[in-house]
């Protein structure tokens, strides 16, 4: 039988991690019963540096429940990508398959038994993707249907609607291991794996408490840093407007040219500035884009390491 463990990024949970551990060892328990999960499977909650009593209520829960629930504790916080990456590694050694999930329970819980028959059948990494965006406001709708696009156009290969909510074997998360990078955008890694893959689809919730950890700052970071992480197409599209204003500057040229010559010329102050203005914030946009990659290079060749695990919660200790 295979042991699952269900991983749970948390940054400042403390409101709703209670409430994630009776609903996601309720999951355990009927699957469990009906004997398609091993009967030491279980929760893995990741403290990722939280200021508030977020690590003292895992302790809590994993003394309430030494066997069904354990825990991650980073040594500071390290963001969303890191802490499931901290999560996953830690998990791939303790158990035969994983779950990613977030605390906030608007991923539907429900589909978890469907992600298991479809690993049962065959599939390494089982996506849960959403099926409509109802619930959102018209721009975050609209702005997360223009990033998925725009990853497409970038190369960058994406499952539409799908976020951080899936199931991954054991071999899928050893493989994931190798990719050593520090500038994550897991969402984009994933499909670079290449085993056989398939989606449940679930209607998304509100949150049950407390507040949304990507307010727009953060979700525009992201989407940045994925396609930053993934695609130099940005460096060509610039290069090509270069190319594209080289030719109408020889066309401004060649008309600058004929019109000296037949005595029409007319004085180009307003346009001489808006093209000084323009050329300048084009070359200060290219050589801030081109920055941001060199900045990624300077990041990766340090080898820092991405988390320190400060403390562990594991089921053997009961």
């Amino acid at each position: 039988m295979d042991k699952l463990a269900i991983v749970v990024p948390c940054y400042n949970e403390e409101e709703v991690l209670k409430i994630a551990s009776d609903a996601l060892r309720g999951v355990l328990n009927d699957l469990i019963g009906k004997g398609k999960i091993a009967e030491d499977s279980f929760i893995l909650f990741v403290n990722d540096g939280s200021k508030d009593r977020t690590w003292e209520l895992i302790e809590e829960e994993h003394s309430a429940h030494p066997v069904q629930v354990c825990g991650v504790k980073l040594a500071g916080n390290v963001g969303h990508q890191f802490a499931l990456t901290a999560g996953l590694i830690t998990a791939r050694d303790m158990s035969d398959v994983t779950i990613s999930i977030d605390a906030d329970l608007q991923d539907d819980v429900a589909v978890i038994e469907e992600m298991i028959d479809k690993f049962h059948a065959g599939n390494d990494i089982v996506y849960g993707v959403r099926k409509e965006r109802k619930t959102d406001t018209f721009f975050k709708r609209t702005t997360a249907q223009a990033f998925y696009k725009l990853m497409s156009m970038m190369g960058v290969k994406t499952v539409y609607n799908h976020a951080d909510f899936r199931l991954m074997s054991k071999r899928a998360v050893e493989e994931f291991s190798k990719y050593k990078e520090t500038n994550l955008f897991l969402r984009g890694m994933m499909p670079l794996i290449g085993y056989q893959t398939d989606c449940v689809y679930y209607d998304r919730k509100e949150r049950v408490a407390g507040e949304s950890k990507y307010p727009l700052k953060k979700m525009l970071a992201l989407a940045f840093n994925g396609i930053s992480s993934f695609s130099v197409k940005p460096i060509s599209l610039i290069l090509g407007l270069g190319l594209i204003i080289i030719l109408f500057s020889a066309i401004a040229l060649l008309y600058a040219l004929i019109s000296y010559c037949t005595g029409h010329v007319v004085p180009g102050w307003t346009s001489l500035i808006l093209s000084i203005w323009f050329l300048g914030g084009l070359q200060l946009l290219a050589i801030g884009l081109v920055g941001q990659y060199i900045g990624k290079i300077y990041i990766e060749v340090k080898q820092r390491p991405r988390y320190n695990i400060e403390k562990i919660l594991t089921n053997d200790e009961k």
